[in-house]
């Protein structure tokens, strides 16, 4: 007899399922910390002290000067900044613009006075006194309100040309120049904006100064 064949099925074999896979395990408090630590130095590392060393290192070959604080030298020492006014009331100097801060670069930003604040009318006060003083010198003028109002951040050194003009009575009275030096003098340190018309004319008050004493015989 022959062999019977077993039947043939009538659809394809089924694939074997897949092996389940177990789920990987959830991250641990302690590999979060540890991310969270070096992230932290990183960041310190990078805006703490690359980004400034390289900022600094770029300025230090632009402008030394400017990356060192344009820093003021006066007989070989430093005696200020450029950007920072100081308080003076040496009558044979001109005279920084007022400060609410009396000039301390820690305090930070003052409000100035308001309409109704009574420590505005010390300002006018001041300002009279100023004109009392100084008014048998100076005839029919007007202070302007660069020399009588403080800047916005109370530390700032430039005045406008008119703002230092006026005083040239007062300086010409202590020190024996003329006007006319003084006049030329102060429009010799007379710096315009890089562009006519936007912006304004200024004189930083303390670079002017220092290369007034040794005129005067007080350097």
């Amino acid at each position: 007899m022959s062999a019977v064949a077993p039947p043939v099925s009538g659809g394809p074999t089924p694939a074997p399922s897949p092996s389940r896979r177990e789920p990987a395990p959830a991250h641990t408090t302690g590999q979060h910390v540890r991310a969270t630590v070096v992230l932290l130095v990183l960041t310190l590392f990078v805006s703490g002290f690359a980004y400034p060393l390289v900022v600094t290192g770029i300025a230090q070959v632009i402008d030394p000067n400017a990356a060192d604080g344009s820093l003021l030298h006066y007989n070989g020492t430093v005696v200020g900044s450029s950007l920072i006014a100081q308080n003076t009331d040496a009558p044979y100097l001109f005279w920084e613009r007022p400060s609410l801060s009396d000039y301390n670069t820690t305090l930070g930003m003052i409000t100035p006075y308001g309409p109704t604040d009574p420590a505005l009318a010390e300002w006018f006060n001041e300002t009279l006194a100023y004109l009392r003083e100084y008014g048998n010198f100076t005839v029919n003028a007007t202070l302007p309100i660069w020399f009588v109002s403080p800047s916005g951040s109370s530390i700032d050194p430039d005045l406008t040309p008119g703002a230092v003009l006026v005083q040239v009575p007062r300086v010409a009275s202590a020190t024996n120049l003329s006007y006319d030096f003084l006049t030329n003098f102060i429009n010799a340190h007379t710096t315009d904006p890089p562009i006519p018309g936007l912006g304004v004319s200024y004189v930083d008050v303390l670079q002017l100064d220092l290369d007034l004493l040794p005129l005067i015989g007080r350097g």
